[in-house]
């Protein structure tokens, strides 16, 4: 996802200076004219808007703080944009350090997988002042199909969440109400065509079915990183005194799926916990 968004801001005419945990896979952004950095202080050494997009909480702590983190390097005035899937709480921690520092953050997690990513069609949900949008929005535009902005701090990161586990329960239905249809000698192709064409068939049911039946587990979306959506969904919701109970049967299917050995690969792999050899 970060690779497809900092592409987009190269193709659009932005410096670019990247920082990745593993420098072969910013290599083929340094061809594309960008600089790559050696950490994220250094990263975003003079930037005027610095974007982080990485797996979860941890991986966010440790990328923006430290000696080397990006909050370190980044100037008064910058506004921090943080685009990866994460808790409210972080997001509130972060924005209290970086306001000490004189910047501004937004949460602006996004919708949208790798293919839209880098073809500058992600949908920015954005949290934070309209001051510090303002000024990002050249830069979030470069990436971006739309920018909503949904109100104060925290409010991009909680609605991503409330997103993603909506449709961590559709993965997850869809993959049993598959394994009934290939258990009990259904024709699943007719069956599928019903299903998908029918109200069921939103455009995640549609594009999982068919990875799914063809077993293309190739990633768009981690399987362990829906778990980890999931329970931070889960735990959001504790705060309202609710317990969600879809997404915490969901999470049960992920956490097996991760236990099974698919974590790696995409989340349509969570059907295969259902299946004894293969697909008759």
């Amino acid at each position: 996802m970060g690779s497809g968004m900092a592409g987009r801001l190269l193709a659009h005419g932005f410096h670019v200076s990247v920082y990745n945990r593993d420098p072969q896979k910013a290599a083929p952004l340094q061809s594309a004219g960008g600089t790559v950095a050696g950490s994220p202080r250094e990263a975003t050494d003079g930037a005027a808007v610095v974007v982080s997009m990485v797996a979860d909480d941890a991986a966010a702590r440790s990328v923006w703080l430290g000696e080397n983190g990006a909050l370190a390097g980044a100037a008064p005035g910058a506004v921090l944009v943080e685009s990866s899937t994460i808790t409210v709480d972080w997001v509130k921690e972060l924005a209290a350090a970086a306001a000490a520092k004189g910047c501004d953050l937004l949460d602006a997690p996004v919708t949208g997988s790798k293919a839209q990513a880098a073809s500058g069609e992600l949908n920015f949900l954005v949290g934070g002042s309209t001051s510090a949008l303002e000024t990002a929005r050249p830069a979030l535009t470069a990436m971006s199909r739309s920018i909503v902005h949904l109100g104060p701090s925290g409010s991009g990161a909680l609605l991503k969440l409330i997103n993603n586990f909506l449709c961590g329960v559709q993965v997850a239905s869809l993959a049993e109400g598959l394994a009934v249809i290939e258990r009990s000698g259904l024709d699943r192709a007719k069956a599928l065509e019903i299903l998908t064409n029918g109200a069921p068939g939103s455009p995640l049911v549609k594009a999982l079915s068919a990875r799914m039946t063809t077993r293309d587990y190739q990633p768009n979306f981690l399987l362990r990183l829906m778990a980890k959506d999931l329970s931070y969904a889960i735990a959001e919701g504790h705060k309202f005194s609710l317990n969600l109970a879809t997404p915490a049967a969901a999470l049960g299917l992920f956490q097996q799926g991760v236990a099974a050995g698919h974590g790696e690969q995409d989340i349509a792999a969570v059907v295969e916990q259902f299946r004894n050899g293969p697909t008759q």
